[in-house]
């Protein structure tokens, strides 16, 4: 089966337990304004390959992968608008006797999901904001069908890890925080929350597409914010990462 990706990464660190092969999938719904992989929006980008391809290039690491409890990682973009492919990719891999990780923004249709959920040992997801306006105003997408996508992994109880960027201003708001937690709780199956410092990595992207750049200014969140935050998931008992 043949998809659309926009590059490879042998030596994945922070995408999942252990080392890590990671796909970059290419075509994303959401329009972040602080997506730092801008390059990756286009649905008809990055190149096109087959899963068998894909597989044989993890297989050159497989020894390395599995000593390190490593294994492949789906991330983008988003995985989810190839979902097929996803699900044959994942299915490979698992043949192989390694993990799956999938890295996703949870915009995804139920009956979709089930054609690579029965594949995927962990779901990192990416939960921007709990306010559905806000959502909209920062992702151009509100988040019911995220908030949904959730539900359903607690229901097939699938381990979740959280990941959430802390924008200054944008997505550190207390009141906010608060109510993710509250989610969390609600759902009871994750496993992990991972605040992740926003960074002005992407803005360069943006630029060489000609497109404009939002937060122009804004500073990379502050060691002492990201632990006031992290203090709001201390109920939880969970770890808690700041990346």
């Amino acid at each position: 089966m043949k998809g659309r990706i926009h590059s490879l990464e042998t030596y994945g660190t922070v995408d999942g337990p252990g080392i890590r092969f990671v796909v970059f999938f290419q075509g994303c719904p959401l329009q972040c304004i602080f997506c730092h992989n801008r390059d990756t929006w286009d649905v008809f980008g990055g190149s096109v390959i087959t899963t068998g391809e894909i597989i044989e290039e993890f297989k050159k690491y497989l020894d390395f992968y599995r000593r390190s409890g490593g294994g492949l990682t789906a991330s983008g973009g988003e995985p989810t608008l190839q979902p097929e492919f996803l699900g044959e990719l994942f299915r490979k891999v698992k043949e192989l006797g390694l993990n799956t990780a999938l890295n996703t923004t949870g915009f995804v249709d139920i009956d979709t999901a089930e054609l690579f959920l029965g594949f995927s040992d962990l779901v990192m997801l990416d939960l921007k904001v709990m306010d559905s306006e806000k959502h909209k105003e920062i992702t151009g997408v509100t988040n019911e069908k995220i908030v949904a996508f959730a539900r359903h992994l607690a229901e097939r109880k699938k381990p979740v890890w959280i990941r959430h960027v802390v924008v200054p201003g944008l997505t550190d708001d207390e009141e906010d925080a608060e109510a993710m937690v509250s989610f969390i709780k609600e759902v009871g199956n994750v496993t992990k929350v991972e605040l992740l410092p926003y960074h002005t990595f992407g803005e360069e992207k943006w630029r060489q597409l000609g497109c404009s750049y939002s937060l122009k200014g804004i500073r990379p969140a502050r060691r002492d914010l990201l632990e006031k935050l992290a203090r709001n998931y201390d109920s939880l008992g969970v770890q808690v990462t700041i990346e």
